[in-house]
């Protein structure tokens, strides 16, 4: 080979140093194009915060932007270089490269193209084939010996494959010191021993999250290419094409064109776009046929892993292909535990081109992936998966035998599980199917077609194969909820005693695994025993419930149980014990992230009751807003009736007599009356009838007031006292029997009962010791409306001490002490639970404390503007104006 380096000759001492070289030692010219930063088109980007850490990077010797094809790294690579104020050698790599003696003669080169090395400082390599260790040792010194360090930039260095060449960059890199900052631009993992630079802290790494746009950037991308897009519509296209630069470009620019760009950017087809010919030809041509099926296979599926790769391929090679796809970044990322999952958009493309290649076998991929799953115990996606492929047998088999028919109620995928059902069309027929329609209807209330769904699965699972204990167990599950639907306790407790003896044919780990199915069961049985009027054996069950473990799996029924144990404690007269448990039940559902308002909305009513009762009246009305939505169309006969309470309380209270005995008739028809609703609604009647004039009517009306019910019995008896019918009112306290589960609200009615009938027989004494007694219970729960209700002869009462001291600031407006300043009366509840952020309460401890938002500064070592925000929010959470009234309702609630 003749050498492509001109050499100067001296007549006394010979060759001297060789000059510069014109050629590599290929024998071919240098090509300049090579050393020379990419041009940037006028519509590209600037993005300050990469270039930012680029500059941050100079302080280690090693920078690697790693991302796929078109992310965006090269003209953002040359950006940077254009600006800095140090020499840059910059070097476009290329498949010949792969030859150490080549890819140095180029490297040699762009340093001397930039300045940074002398012509004669290093002898040329004359060998493709090899490098002499002396001429890296010479390079490394010349660099190390630089007073300003030199930037070298390799981009496409993934094209560098040699582990020689490595070697060597690694030798000069370690060896040039300070005097070189060597930046890779690569799609593949470079083959330098970047675990050592990791771990001394000499690398610097901007990989594909980092390159990729932000809404906020690809606003701004837009509107260089003369389209202004809200910022909402940006995110949804950095949501589908994850921010990837060139996807975002090449659609950008097809918008252009479009008549309406917003649209084009919100409903394009990946599949028919200039994406799809960069992807299929940057990322698919050119891989092996067994790579390119592999890609086509998977495509069909959100994320998976080499074993279910296999299935779909039938061949075994998919760890090695995958692994490989995933170091050259060839938009399949890695998930971890050897998951993987392919760009949005390329797994959009490539399940066009499968419809294209293969025909048909779409189906096929599916029921394949979905076999799989399930045998694997991925049951969410075996069904999303099952019902891709058509086979709805399979998909309801599935659940049904997975023991997950629960999941159709309650969890964080109940509503994408109805959504997936919602396909199945009537060609699918197995009793699997049926129960499925059978939940799906029972959970519209549409009790008259699931029930007859729910007898044909029944049907259908009595002529098959004996081994069904999951599928019994759900239909127990289904005959439980239609019977608390249709007000039937005695065949929930039935349908409960046939769960419990299949509970022992069906595998442990399945009941460890669906906790939903037995919560789901106990909550229909608590709520059909509440409905019969077993409060206590209600309560155990509930508080089993409530206590049930499983995260978001059981999260509506623990927020059902528990508002349901607080609806036990508001009919027993506990109402501050109803409102912590009401809202417990409401604070449940947002921890787990469940949408508000959710379930039946049971916690929000008893709230509506209880503010009733303390005469909070806006807040009852908001309450049964909130959940008017929920509760519309429900067969529950519980939930029916304590919105109907709820509303009609509220409707006496405001004077609408007529309208609150029709809101408290029974919405829905129920298979058994229930004693507590029964006697609400019988006193909704009398208490309208004594408004009306007509306190004989209103007398009669009480004969169907459950003599079990104390709270019940106490309003009773204070009607027949205004309806003249002393003795009989008292006969009616006399029946109490008295127990620890009566709470301040019946404590409170008997004792004002008995004290206006004291006040009528003069015995001014004793009612007023009575009222005392009543002020008492009453102020620590906030009971106002037995006092409002009361009637003028209480007036004169309060008016004296120390009554007046009971009732100021509370119920009546005045000082409870001579000299201090009227107390504002308690501000209403949030209409949620409160729950606080930790750094909240912490401001809240120091507000108690009397501390200024200074010194609560100081003592956080917060911002005083950061303490102003927390105090906003604590605010708005406890519904208050002021520190003082903050610090009173903390205290109501417990949060102090």
């Amino acid at each position: 080979m003749v050498s492509a380096v001109a050499e100067t000759y001296d007549s006394a001492q010979g060759p001297t140093v060789p000059a510069v070289p014109y050629a590599d030692p290929l024998g071919d010219p240098f090509l300049r194009t090579r050393f020379a930063l990419p041009a940037r088109p006028a519509t590209f980007l600037r993005r300050q915060r990469l270039v930012d850490h680029l500059d941050q990077a100079l302080r280690t010797p090693l920078t690697l932007l790693n991302g796929p094809a078109g992310a965006g790294k090269t003209l953002m690579a040359a950006d940077w270089a254009a600006g800095l104020r140090r020499p840059v050698a910059w070097l476009t790599a290329e498949a010949e490269d792969r030859q150490p003696g080549v890819f140095w003669a180029y490297v040699l080169q762009s340093l001397r193209a930039c300045g940074a090395l002398a012509s004669d400082a290093v002898a040329p390599p004359a060998d493709a084939t090899g490098v002499d260790r002396r001429l890296l040792a010479a390079l490394a010194a010349e660099l190390n010996d630089r007073d300003r360090p030199v930037v070298l930039v390799l981009d496409e260095y993934d094209r560098v494959t040699a582990p020689e060449v490595a070697e060597q960059l690694e030798f000069v890199l370690h060896h040039a010191g300070r005097g070189l900052h060597l930046v890779l631009v690569t799609r593949t993992e470079p083959l330098l021993p970047l675990h050592r630079y990791r771990a001394v802290g000499e690398l610097t790494e901007i990989r594909a999250a980092e390159l990729a746009f932000t809404p906020e950037e690809t606003a701004a991308l837009l509107e260089l290419h003369g389209l202004s897009l809200p910022v909402h519509a940006a995110r949804a296209l950095v949501d589908r094409t994850r921010g990837w630069a060139a996807g975002l470009r090449l659609f950008v620019l097809a918008a252009r064109d479009s008549a309406d760009p917003e649209l084009y950017l919100k409903e394009f087809e990946a599949a028919r776009s200039p994406v799809a010919d960069f992807l299929l030809a940057e990322v698919l041509k050119g891989r092996t046929e067994e790579t390119q099926d592999l890609l086509l296979r998977v495509s069909v599926l959100e994320r998976f892993c080499p074993d279910l790769a296999n299935a779909l391929t039938l061949r075994t090679d998919a760890e090695p292909l995958l692994a490989g796809l995933c170091r050259d970044n060839a938009f399949v990322e890695h998930l971890g535990h050897s998951w993987y999952q392919l760009h949005p958009l390329f797994g959009e493309i490539l399940r066009a081109h499968l419809r294209e290649r293969l025909p048909g076998l779409e189906p096929e991929l599916h029921r394949r992936a979905a076999r799989w799953l399930r045998s694997s115990g991925f049951l969410p996606e075996a069904l999303v998966h099952g019902a891709a492929a058509g086979d709805w047998d399979f998909a309801a088999g599935a659940l049904v035998d997975d023991l997950a028919i629960g999941q159709l109620f309650t969890g964080l995928r109940s509503s994408d599980l109805a959504e997936l059902f919602s396909r199945m069309g009537p060609e699918a027929r197995s009793p699997a199917t049926d129960l499925v329609r059978a939940a799906r209807d029972l959970s519209r209330y549409d009790l008259d077609r699931g029930l007859a769904r729910l007898r044909h699965a029944e049907e259908g699972l009595a002529e098959d194969s004996p081994d069904l204990a999951a599928a019994q167990l759900s239909c127990a599950l289904l005959e439980a909820l239609a019977a608390r639907l249709t007000g039937c306790p005695p065949r929930v407790e039935k349908a409960a005693e046939a769960a419990d003896e299949l509970r022992q044919e069906v595998p442990a780990h399945l009941l460890d695994k669906h906790p939903e199915l037995t919560a789901l069961l106990l909550t229909h049985l608590g709520s059909a025993r509440l409905w019969a009027g077993r409060f206590e054996d209600a309560r155990a069950v509930l508080t089993t419930v409530a206590g049930t473990p499983g995260g978001a799996s059981t999260v509506l029924p623990r927020e059902e149980s528990m508002g349901h144990l607080a609806l036990l404690d508001y009919l027993n007269g506990w109402l501050g014990r109803a409102e912590r448990k009401a809202l417990a039940a409401v604070s449940e559902a947002e921890r787990m992230g469940v949408p508000q308002p959710s379930g039946s909305g049971i916690g929000r009513l008893v709230l509506a009751a209880v503010a009733v009762d303390r005469h909070e009246l806006g807040r009852a009305q908001a309450l049964l807003d909130e959940t008017a939505q929920l509760s519309s169309g429900t067969r529950d006969p519980v939930l029916v009736a304590v919105r109907s309470l709820a509303t009609a309380r509220l409707l006496l209270v405001r004077g609408k007599a007529r309208a609150a005995v029709e809101a408290a008739g029974p919405a829905v028809s129920a298979a058994e009356a229930s004693p507590w609703a029964t006697s609400h609604e019988t006193l909704v009647t009398s208490a309208a009838h004594l408004a009306e004039g007509r306190p004989d009517r209103a007398a009669e009306v009480l004969q169907g007031v459950s003599g079990d019910q104390s709270a019940c019995v106490a309003e009773a008896a204070a009607i027949q006292l205004a309806a003249g019918r002393p003795k009989a009112a008292i006969d009616l306290l006399d029946s109490i029997r008295p127990d620890g589960r009566t709470g301040p609200a019946v404590t409170v009615g008997v004792a004002l009962v008995r004290a206006r009938a004291a006040q009528g027989e003069g015995d001014t004494a004793t009612a007023r010791r009575l009222v005392a007694q009543a002020l008492l219970d009453a102020r620590r729960e906030r009971l106002r409306r037995p006092f409002l209700d009361a009637g003028a002869w209480i007036g004169p009462l309060l008016a004296t001490a120390p009554l007046d001291e009971l009732a100021a600031g509370w119920l009546t407006p005045g000082s409870p002490r001579r000299g201090e300043h009227p107390r504002p009366e308690s501000p209403p509840s949030p209409l949620v639970a409160v729950e606080l952020s930790g750094r909240e309460r912490d401001v809240l401890e120091r507000l108690a404390r009397m501390m200024s938002t200074e010194e609560i500064a100081a003592d956080l070592y917060v911002s005083v503007n950061t303490v102003k925000t927390h105090l906003k929010s604590v605010y708005r959470k406890l519904a208050v104006n002021r520190r003082s009234d903050a610090v009173r309702r903390a205290r109501d609630l417990r949060l102090l």
